[in-house]
């Protein structure tokens, strides 16, 4: 007994002595790395045991009695249905059969989403789900079934408001959120009618914001999509995006087929805009500058002597409206409208288009590195006109200015007919494009035309040489070109080499 206690102690000592020594020693040599007391204090780490996921089952049932299913009918006569839809195979041969049944009317049916933002049955939806539509349907989750009538639509933001026709009660409706207060991270649920699957929900985050698809001339000014991984299909158009507290953000309206989980919904605060107009007028009426604008980046900047990168850049002055009565031109900067600081493009035309016409605005202007003042009179704006098919390239040779990657020939009337370019138009067409050349880099393509480089008006080949020659090293070409595709003006910017 007394070896066995004697050994026990020994034992204990050693361990104890160990112990000891390996304290002293990483504290002499520094191994135990010190925290100064004056950093914060980090985050305590999550564990599984901590983590609690958003009740979904909760949110899906305050969200699906507001959500509505919508099936539009489109009558079509026999010559308009040959005309979209030539799928007879002796169509192709024979041209249409006169069987008699092409002689009567075919009803083409569509079907989208929506959601009640009234008790009374003011349903949200999107323009595209009911556009030409003749009658409109809409299936609640408890499958009843009411008529609803058009009472507005803005094809510019692909919104439409709807009405049940003869109520026999209180609807549940959706309160609309703040969309401008989305984080991108945040969990959202969409729901609609995918594929005609009724009440369905899907749920993800909020994926970027500001996207902008140019889906249409009508709505490409007007876009700034959320962007989500929430699963959008087909059938989900004019659905809400709702966060989770159960409020709207958004109104599903387009996905990314060739991607997966990649959908975008309008932003509620564009519907809640312009819903009093919806209300009232049945259609919206915004003010009009008459300007192509731009952002403007860090070479912008620099290029037009500015100090920063805030405004709007005036590419293109549309001749004949309010801007170009007032005196604006282009290469302009937009920073203020009545004393308000302007810090993109999506502010000016949220700022503007918010105005009814015949707003008197005065606009803050940067004009060659000098600061004005203009006042406008805003006119209505209306539908943008569809960009014209671009000419082909005629592959003829002209001078090469290697610094900027190009191959231009003065306007002779066959470059003028190859290219579509107008009488009007003067400058020299680009023929070729360098790969990895600056004009590459920023897009430049064959058809566009340079009627101006830094300032100075060009009309041919010599005089855009001559502006180059001038330009040091890495320092900044300012083109402005015309797009005969798109009947449009913009600036480009390159920085050139040796």
């Amino acid at each position: 007994m007394k070896n066995d206690a004697q050994k026990i102690f020994s034992l204990a000592a050693v361990i104890v002595a160990a112990t000891l020594f390996g304290m002293v020693l990483s504290g002499g040599l520094n191994f135990t790395q010190q925290v100064d007391a004056d950093l914060p204090d980090a985050a305590p780490a999550a564990t599984m045991g901590e983590m609690v996921l958003p009740d979904f089952v909760a949110l899906a049932d305050h969200v699906v009695p507001s959500v509505v299913s919508v099936y539009s009918d489109d009558v079509q006569d026999p010559s308009e249905r040959n005309q979209r839809m030539p799928n007879d195979p002796f169509h192709f041969f024979f041209g249409p059969r006169d069987d008699g049944a092409q002689r009567e009317p075919q009803v083409r049916r569509s079907s989208g989403s929506g959601f009640f933002i009234s008790s009374s049955g003011e349903i949200l939806t999107n323009n595209h789900v009911v556009e030409d539509a003749d009658s409109i349907k809409v299936r609640l989750n408890d499958d009843s079934e009411y008529r609803a009538e058009v009472v507005g639509t803005d094809p510019a933001t692909d919104i439409a408001l709807l009405k049940i026709v003869d109520p026999d009660r209180e609807f549940s409706a959706l309160a609309l959120g703040d969309s401008a207060a989305v984080r991108v991270g945040q969990w959202v649920m969409a729901t609609g009618n995918p594929l005609d699957m009724a009440h369905s929900v899907t749920v993800g985050v909020v994926s970027a914001k500001g996207r902008s698809l140019g889906l249409s001339p009508a709505s490409s000014s007007f876009e700034n999509f959320i962007q989500t991984d929430a699963a959008i299909n087909f059938g989900n158009s004019g659905g809400p995006l709702v966060n989770l507290k159960g409020n709207v953000i958004g109104i599903n309206t387009a996905i990314n087929a060739a991607g997966q989980n990649i959908g975008f919904a309008v932003p509620i605060d564009v519907a809640r805009r312009i819903l009093p107009q919806l209300r009232e007028n049945g259609r919206v009426v915004r003010g009009y500058l008459g300007v192509s604008i731009g952002n403007i980046n860090k070479d912008d900047a620099e290029a037009f002597g500015l100090d920063s990168t805030e405004g709007a850049l005036v590419e293109q002055v549309v001749e004949g409206h309010a801007a170009s009565k007032a005196g604006i031109r282009h290469g302009d900067v937009i920073v203020a409208v009545d004393g308000e600081n302007i810090e993109d493009t999506r502010q000016l035309i949220d700022t503007i288009s918010a105005m009814p016409p015949g707003t008197k605005v005065e606009l803050g202007v940067i004009r060659n590195g000098k600061k004005t003042t203009v006042e406008v009179t805003l006119e209505e704006r209306e539908a943008d006109a569809t960009p014209e098919e671009p000419g082909d390239d005629s592959g003829s040779e002209g001078d090469v200015f290697e610094r900027v990657g190009v191959t231009v020939i003065g306007l002779s009337p066959m470059a003028r007919q190859n290219f579509r370019i107008d009488e009007g138009v003067e400058g020299v067409v680009v023929t070729r494009v360098r790969p990895l050349s600056p004009a590459s880099e920023e897009g430049m393509a064959p058809g566009l035309v340079i009627t101006e480089a830094n300032g100075e008006p060009i009309d041919n080949p010599e005089e855009l040489r001559s502006v180059v020659e001038d330009v040091k090293a890495d320092g900044y070409l300012r083109l402005y070109v015309y797009i005969p595709r798109a009947d449009s003006y913009r600036f480009v910017i390159l920085k050139l080499g040796e």
